[in-house]
């Protein structure tokens, strides 16, 4: 007798509803679109960027849109070495382009369109000429990149190459001094093909090995992992130099090889080149692979190599460390040809206690044998300001303190080795920064401090306070080191920036702004009785929000630390109603060594309210009130480290946020979210364990299981085996069972950040769905650490709000229906 196998229909159906349950926790929506109120802000036009010449005479205003596409998000590209390159047109994928440019005179109101530009332009790598007449800059066409020259008077430009320029490896553009030609990395025809890896055959396994060096690396992202990686790498990274005329005539000046950096001499008379050498590395980028420095004469002929450095894998432990031997080379801005180089003398080991850690040398040509030794710095050397034979001024740091010293001292003197300590400071100490030192352009195209006739240097300073920012243009006199505050911003209803001052002008150039209005420059005069005269003329695209109130709040933690945040209320909301809001608190927690500079206010109330695509902002259109850059400092004074005791901060942090808002009568803290990115995100998934402040939770970009970044993440110097007790107690992943607050996680499926491999918020949200959390993950496609794609950011957004929506405003209604 035949038996009958066939399902009852009533069982059919019960098994197929079954598994549409089962498929229906992973989603697969098309992009989405948030609602008009935030469309419209996401659509705003996006004002030119904007660059003046050093002489003060034209602006160059560049114009983009303000996102990529996700069409170009998904060009070819080959994550390489830390790099990411579009193998067919030999530039990184992930470029910024601008598509027009205008130029405007500071003398004058006319805005001139540039004549001649490509078709649909996509330009990048923007450099003057050394006499500021012309601008070289690269055009990415569909067949590669090329390089056109815009000559600023005329505002037209022309192209000078073929689309065969090799900008893989960056610094593609280099002028030769006298302005009538350029050094261009250039394809080279012996370049072979790449490797198809989905359909390369291997010859064999991929195999590390470690002869008992210690080798503690940061957990880099994108690096080479096998042999046909190796391959690809060298073949992108391969150039010709080639001197290319602005007439188009070009002659090779060297051949292919992996050039890195050039650098010309302040007078052209010799190029300082960088090139990567074998062996690669599967451990760190491209930058600390073997490399070798050699200067030439500007025709090209060899005058020494002068160092060869090899892979660097093994460092010492800590932020500090340094390679052994010469680094940091450059050519001394106030002399013709003369390099400037560093030594560690303490062998580049933070853990070695000395009196000076590091020695600068300069070198004068041919650039053989050793330097003369110009200045020690107590902590590791950052940068020198050159100012003449006599005079120039140096600034060194340390991260473990967060000292800074600026020492002013004569190079010409062997004295110099005890310079004068100029500034002594905190550099978190903002109220106490003295400002940068105001540069000018030398003949050849160089910056060095510009010293008036009685030897008088000039500051910038940003200019913060406990009553405000007012910033200010002080002058310093390098004989008697007495400081003259000539300038200081009066104003309290608008944020002024100071962007340069030309001495002999007598011009400072600034850009004033306010919550509603558009930043805009002028220029200013410090000794001339005249008024200041406006130079461009923005408006405000973001007119739904220019009335929303605005302001800096200060409160205290538990501890007594002061904090602040900029508070925004919503659109059209009644201050004296009384009415309760749900508010989202956005923050991202910073390190420091101690409680004064923790509690420095940064944040300017008059500062242009600017919607860009990751603010909280857009949400004051929606009902909600909006606390943005909240503080959340992590403190650890002296011995202590600021992680041991991370998470007691951040609840502390949180709870004197929400309390101090609640206190002036805005919000219902029962309805409070809390946002971040990044290391932000691992604050919230943190917070969202540890307390029960918070109806829910966005969480972007973000690591939540620490012991996948053993070897120290953020500001964490100890590794997981000296500290194991910490990297547990701050990983959410480990404490994924005290999840009750509903979360949304979001994270770019291409994320090149160090320690935020997608993996991340992957694997968190396995555990949280595991153990029966509120949870949802959303990959954006093609996406890094920051999104690009307007379809990303679009549908982003429409993501928060609806979580917003569902969890914080309308948690109550939500709450109720999940008792039913």
């Amino acid at each position: 007798m035949k038996k009958n196998y066939s399902i009852p229909r009533s069982l059919f159906l019960l098994l197929f509803t079954f598994v549409l349950t089962l498929g229906s926790a992973q989603e697969k929506p098309t992009y989405q679109q948030p609602t008009k109120e935030i469309l419209d802000l996401v659509n705003a036009p996006l004002a030119p960027s904007v660059r003046v010449t050093d002489n003060g005479e034209y602006m160059l205003l560049l114009y983009r849109d303000p996102y990529k596409s996700i069409q170009e998000l998904s060009e070819a590209e080959m994550r390489l070495a830390g790099l990411r390159i579009n193998p067919v047109t030999n530039i990184g994928s992930r470029t910024n382009y601008y598509n027009n440019i205008k130029i405007k005179s500071t003398s004058g109101k006319e805005v001139l369109q540039v004549a001649g530009l490509p078709e649909n332009p996509r330009l990048a790598n923007f450099s003057f000429s050394p006499d500021e007449t012309k601008v070289a800059v690269t055009n990415t066409t569909p067949e590669g990149v090329e390089v056109w020259i815009l000559d600023i008077a005329s505002a037209k430009v022309q192209k000078i190459t073929d689309a065969k320029v090799n900008a893989n490896l960056r610094d593609v553009i280099n002028w030769f001094k006298n302005g009538d030609a350029l050094l261009v990395k250039m394809l080279p025809d012996s370049r072979k093909p790449l490797i198809d890896q989905a359909s390369a055959v291997p010859e064999g396994p991929t195999i590390s090995t470690n002869e008992g060096k210690k080798a503690q690396n940061r957990t880099y992202q994108d690096l080479l992992t096998n042999p046909s990686d190796e391959f690809n790498f060298q073949q992108l990274a391969l150039s010709e130099l080639h001197k290319v005329s602005l007439d188009g005539s070009s002659s090779l000046w060297k051949p292919a090889a992996m050039y890195r950096n050039i650098s010309f001499s302040p007078d052209g008379s010799y190029v300082m080149v960088l090139t990567v050498e074998r062996p690669f590395s599967y451990l760190v980028p491209y930058y600390r692979f073997p490399s070798t420095t050699t200067i030439y004469t500007q025709d090209g002929d060899l005058v020494t190599t002068l160092l060869e450095v090899p892979l660097i894998e093994d460092l010492p432990k800590g932020f500090m460390a340094e390679r052994k031997g010469m680094r940091d080379i450059s050519w001394r801005a106030d002399r013709d040809a003369t390099l400037i180089y560093v030594e560690a003398l303490d062998e580049g080991d933070p853990e070695v206690e000395v009196p000076f850690r590091d020695a600068v040398y300069v070198l004068d040509a041919p650039f053989t044998g050793k330097g003369n030794l110009i200045l020690k710095t107590i902590n590791r050397f950052r940068n020198i300001n050159w100012g003449t034979d006599n005079v120039a001024i140096a600034t060194d740091y340390w991260w473990n303190t967060r000292n800074t010293k600026t020492y002013v001292f004569d190079p010409s003197e062997p004295e110099s080795i005890r310079p004068s300590i100029l500034y002594d400071r905190n550099y978190q100490d903002v109220y106490s920064n003295p400002g940068s030192f105001v540069m000018e352009r030398t003949k050849n195209g160089s910056n060095v401090l510009s010293i008036d006739d009685e030897n008088n240097a000039y500051l910038l300073g940003d200019g913060y306070t406990d009553n405000g920012q007012f910033p200010f243009v002080d002058q310093l006199n390098l004989r008697s080191l007495e400081t003259v505050r000539l300038y200081e911003s009066k104003l309290t209803d608008q944020k002024e920036d100071l962007r340069d001052y030309n001495v002999s002008k007598d011009e400072l150039l600034v850009s004033i702004e306010s919550k509603s209005s558009y930043p805009n420059y002028y220029f200013k005069h410090l000794k001339k009785r005249k008024g200041p005269t406006q130079l461009t003329f923005f408006e405000n695209p973001f007119k739904s929000i220019e009335d929303v109130h605005k302001e800096v709040i200060t409160y205290t933690r538990e501890d007594g630390l002061e904090l602040n945040g900029t508070l925004y209320l919503p659109v059209g909301y009644d201050k004296n109603s009384g009415e309760k809001m749900p508010m989202i608190l956005w923050a991202y927690p910073r390190e420091y060594k101690d409680k004064n500079s923790a509690s420095l206010n940064t944040q300017n109330p008059n500062e242009f309210t600017y919607p860009y695509w990751g603010s909280p902002v857009y949400w004051v259109t929606k009902g909600y009130v909006v606390l943005d850059d909240a503080a959340f400092p992590i403190i650890g004074e002296e011995e202590e480290q600021p992680n041991d005791t991370f998470r007691d901060q951040l609840v502390a942090n949180a709870k004197a946020a929400i309390d101090a808002v609640d206190a002036m009568g805005y919000i219902d803290r029962d309805r409070v979210a809390v946002g971040g990115h990044s290391y932000g995100a691992f604050m919230v998934a943190n917070l969202l364990s540890h307390s029960n402040l918070f109806a829910a939770g966005i969480a972007r970009s973000g690591a939540y299981n620490r012991t996948l970044t053993p070897f120290g993440f953020q500001s964490e110097e100890r590794n997981y085996w000296e500290a194991p007790e910490i990297y547990y107690t701050m990983s959410p992943f480990m404490h994924a069972d005290k999840m009750k607050t509903p979360l949304l996680m979001v994270h770019g499926v291409a994320d090149n950040n160090s320690g935020t491999y997608p993996m991340q918020s992957e694997r968190y949200f396995n555990a949280l769905k595991g153990l029966g959390a509120t949870v949802r993950l959303v990959m954006l496609p093609k996406e890094s650490h920051g999104y690009r794609a307007k379809e990303s950011i679009l549908h982003l957004l429409w993501e928060q709000d609806q979580w917003l929506e569902k969890y914080v405003k309308n948690k109550e209604e939500n709450t109720e229906e999940g008792t039913r």
